[in-house]
């Protein structure tokens, strides 16, 4: 058998319906309609080739990320840690408070952009290399292709009847998957509290109600997002497939079929003159459908559902070296260069179209402002409150005292001495201690009073100003209040 017919040997694309949810509806013609599309489970074949290679290495990087920067410490604490029972985010060298929300706003923008910047320019690589989604689901795949085989064995497992075999595969799958999947739980967790002393909660038996939960809801969720429902999320449940339209135009990178190229399809011999038998191209070994993780056939054109992970321009880059022919039946391309024949210069070049440097030029202002802005923050803050308790009040020696309370938050990494001062009105003094310490990333309430002399100012609400002073670095802060004379 030649060559060119192996190709073909393999199956079509086979799928097992998953017991459909279908309404029966009686109208006029009697007839039974689908209210659901029949879910058919698709089995990936696996691939080689140099987008495959960028998605592993997607894959490395990102669970690098994930399962290692808990672990990793900055000082005497975890370096990445979103403590919110003590309201405090820990980023490296950063403590930020829920004051510095503006920061938090920031980063949403600049993701948001960076996301229509990234999708102008070359679709869906979010989708099909870096989503969570993705990722998880390809581990998840590879696991299950180290148990069960590759594509063909594992449809046949699963055409075939219930066995010693197949119990025993189907269950050291799923124990390898949930495993995992709660390790992703656990991890997740451990941005949220400190994941050495949630590691000792665990082994001990002490972890809270709320921590148990979402161990088992973050880990149940990537157990049936990335083990049962995969094509289905980003299918029917991610919004980004339904508004890509949007950010799309036709100098976009997407994954292309070059029909003028391909068309005709057809099965043929290794050494035949496809020219000569009005083929093109393409041989029709359906091979780009049975590696998409989406089950579609790019062939068909551009399509919501594909995710842009070049899985079927790798196998038939394969294909093609096979048959001998030239690469790029399948590949990364934009309408217009297909339709107009452009080099890859001409598609390099319309790249930085106007719409492309508007989204830049608003992610690297936004960048710079931000940036600027973090760095040139004060290393504390503080939050000025009248004691609701006592607004006003005559003391003992005559005179007129106000009492408030001051928290001082220490953003920096090390201890600070802060002197505090009271100015806006004749005779204003401060009874209480003007020198207050705070430990590192701590914040510290105090109560602060005020007095003035009966009579030296009238009746009515002052403005004041309170000075807090660190001592290292030597900044200050004023914050402003009032004090308030009774009639």
């Amino acid at each position: 058998m030649n060559q060119a017919l192996k190709i073909n040997t393999e199956p079509t694309p086979r799928v097992i319906p998953v017991h459909p949810v279908v309404m029966a509806v009686e109208d006029e013609s009697d007839e039974n309609s689908s209210l659901y599309i029949a879910h058919q489970k698709i089995y990936p074949r696996s691939v080689t080739g140099i987008f495959a290679k960028w998605r592993w290495v997607m894959v490395v990087i990102t669970q690098l990320v994930f399962y290692g920067l808990p672990w990793f410490e900055w000082g005497k604490r975890q370096a990445v840690l979103f403590d919110l029972g003590a309201r405090r985010f820990y980023i490296f060298g950063i403590v930020l408070y829920p004051q510095d929300f503006i920061y938090l706003t920031s980063l949403l923008v600049i993701s948001a952009l960076s996301l229509f910047l990234f999708t102008a320019i070359a679709g869906r690589l979010w989708c099909g290399y870096a989503c969570p989604q993705t990722v998880y689901s390809e581990i998840f795949i590879w696991i299950e292709r180290k148990v069960e085989g590759d594509r063909s064995a594992r449809i046949r497992l699963d055409d075939s009847a219930m066995s010693l075999e197949k119990l025993v595969k189907k269950w050291y799958k799923h124990f390898l998957w949930i495993s995992l999947s709660m390790w992703t739980g656990f991890t997740f967790v451990g941005y949220f509290t400190p994941i050495h002393d949630l590691g000792m909660e665990f082994f001990l038996g002490h972890m809270s109600s709320w921590e148990i939960f979402w161990v088992f809801f973050y880990g149940f969720a990537t157990y049936g997002n990335a083990g049962f429902m995969r094509e289905q999320v980003c299918k029917y449940m991610c919004p980004y497939a339904r508004f890509q339209s949007a950010m799309f135009d036709k100098d976009t990178l997407i994954v292309t079929y070059d029909e003028q190229r391909g068309e005709l399809r057809g099965a043929r011999n290794k050494k035949a003159d496809f020219a000569t038998l009005k083929l093109g191209a393409c041989v029709d070994c359906t091979l780009c459908v049975q590696v998409c993780p989406t089950g579609i056939d790019i062939r068909n054109g551009l399509q919501y559902e594909c995710i842009g992970c070049g899985a079927c321009a790798d196998v038939c880059d394969i294909v093609m070296d096979k048959m001998g022919y030239s690469r790029g039946l399948v590949k990364y391309s934009t309408q217009h260069a297909m339709k107009q024949g452009w080099t890859h210069a001409q598609v390099v070049r319309r790249v930085f179209r106007p719409r492309v440097l508007i989204y830049t030029g608003i992610l690297l202002v936004i960048v710079i402002g931000a940036g600027v802005s973090l760095a040139l923050r004060s290393p504390f803050k503080v939050d000025v409150v009248r004691d609701r308790a006592s607004l006003a009040r005559i003391v003992s020696d005559g005179k007129i005292e106000n009492n408030y309370r001051l928290q001082i938050m220490n953003a920096a990494e090390h201890e600070q001495r802060f002197t505090l001062a009271a100015t806006g009105v004749p005779g204003l003094t401060l009874v209480t201690d003007d020198q207050v310490i705070v430990e590192s990333t701590e914040s510290k309430w105090i109560s602060v009073r005020l007095q003035v002399p009966y009579d030296a100012i009238a009746a009515g609400s002052h403005p004041i100003h309170f000075s807090i002073t660190s001592s290292s670095p030597s900044e200050k802060i004023v914050e402003k209040s009032v004090f308030l004379v009774p009639h």
